[in-house]
């Protein structure tokens, strides 16, 4: 399965001030091309935490044309989406680690726990039953390191804004628990470009 880590910081790599305020830090600009990377993927998934701070609708958006709409997917390990959530509205899957309940119209599954968090391998499995082959993984910070250290993915698209939120703002990627420099993701630049007053930077993964 491609998976594509998507981040959209200030130039200090952060994502919201420590208020939990994030919308918007990157341009107009950037959040199209956001829409078109969602609407090239079969899957978005976000964590519980994005869900509560910015309900977001998760869909893709794109000005003159109809879009195949992703599946959306909540990695909601106590199930803690309240069922007017916009995202639990439609086509949306949430997995969770405990008994499955309602949330809304949307598809809740029971999956593997690792820490008391869905397991990283248990949710993949879970998207491939479903046909899914590619995912855009939008946030939160714990989220992204948990799919970094599980190694699985393979793209950045990594939106960078022209300010800074200092050290008290929130990481795009939390802790990774490296010991060494040597066991750090690695990955190789294909491509950087203005896009509006942002910065548009991509990655693809190197393998040892």
């Amino acid at each position: 399965m491609r998976v594509t880590l998507k981040l959209a910081t200030s130039l200090d790599g952060r994502i919201a001030t420590a208020t939990g305020e994030s919308q918007w830090i990157t341009g107009e600009a950037a959040r199209l091309e956001g829409h078109r990377l969602r609407a090239a993927h079969d899957a978005i998934l976000v964590g519980v935490e994005t869900v509560l701070h910015d309900d977001p609708e998760l869909t893709a958006r794109l000005p003159g044309r109809p879009v195949d709409q992703p599946l959306r997917v909540v990695l909601d390990s106590r199930l803690r989406t309240p069922p007017t959530a916009r995202v639990a509205k439609g086509d949306s899957l949430f997995l969770t680690v405990v008994e499955p309940a309602p949330v809304g119209a949307a598809v809740v599954e029971r999956v593997a726990a690792d820490h008391g968090r869905p397991s990283v391998g248990a949710c993949l499995s879970a998207l491939k039953r479903r046909g899914v082959s590619s995912v855009l993984i939008e946030g939160g910070g714990q989220v992204a390191a948990s799919f970094l250290r599980a190694g699985v993915v393979e793209r950045l698209e990594w939106f960078r804004a022209p300010i800074l939120l200092g050290g008290e703002g929130r990481p795009c990627v939390a802790a990774l628990a490296l010991a060494r420099l040597a066991d750090a993701p690695r990955f190789r630049r294909l491509a950087v470009e203005p896009c509006g007053d942002d910065l548009w930077e991509r990655y693809e993964r190197v393998h040892d």
